[in-house]
């Protein structure tokens, strides 16, 4: 696939998804595509190699999540819990490589955005994307996500764990209004079920992706003794 090709693939997948993208956010993100590929050929950082097929699982599924993503924030609040002098915090939990997190700080450049990964390689291949799509808003941690304090205000995650293992182990760096968005694929309801009574799933909401015949879908969650705010 050309590379103009994916540029008009991507762009249409974009307006279909209602995302009013600069052509300085489109730019980056086939900029980070190449990144991925680049780093692929040594690090393995996906399974998918292909650049059309990437484009459509990688690309336009995390462009999916971001409408919601920005309603979301939206409705993170400043005073009390957070200091409107800083930016919202995300935390991206097992990144990998950097979805949806560098998709995210590409979306939406007033949301500090935090990849944590357990590979060394992976928050260095984050490291080297905030560096070269020059995105100040984007950063690489290689650490366990248990061993994070935070506090961030929306905690994410894309095919990491299942719910109760991802919000078990995150949630020492959520703060008190915090929630959490899991992409999914078919709504988990045996995940959901699972969950520990102090968790509390607020809305799962379905995700159409461009070009891609597959159920997606994110699970909003957040704490029982919260009063996080609703995007449902």
């Amino acid at each position: 696939m050309s590379a103009v090709a994916l540029q008009g693939a991507l762009t249409e997948g974009a307006q279909a998804l209602g995302l009013g993208l600069t052509s300085g956010q489109v730019t980056q993100l086939l900029e980070f595509l190449a990144l991925l590929q680049k780093w692929n050929k040594v690090y393995n950082l996906t399974a998918v190699r292909d650049p059309q097929e990437m484009l459509t699982h990688h690309l336009l599924d995390s462009l999916a999540a971001v409408p919601p993503l920005r309603r979301q924030l939206a409705l993170v609040p400043a005073g009390i819990d957070a200091n409107p002098a800083l930016p919202p915090r995300l935390l991206d939990v097992g990144s990998g490589g950097g979805l949806p997190g560098v998709v995210f700080a590409i979306c939406c450049p007033g949301l500090d955005v935090n990849c944590v990964d357990t590979v060394a390689k992976k928050a260095a291949f984050i490291q080297q994307a905030a560096v070269t799509l020059r995105l100040p808003n984007l950063h690489g941690i290689h650490a366990r996500v248990e061993n994070l304090a935070g506090p961030y205000d929306l905690v994410s995650c894309r095919a990491f764990a299942s719910l109760p293992d991802f919000t078990a182990w995150s949630g020492s760096a959520m703060a008190p209004h915090a929630v959490w968005l899991a992409m999914k694929g078919k709504r988990p309801d045996d995940e959901i079920a699972a969950l520990s009574p102090d968790v509390q799933v607020f809305h799962v909401e379905p995700l159409a992706v461009p070009g891609l015949d597959a159920e997606r879908c994110i699970v909003w969650m957040r704490r029982t003794d919260g009063a996080a705010p609703s995007v449902a």
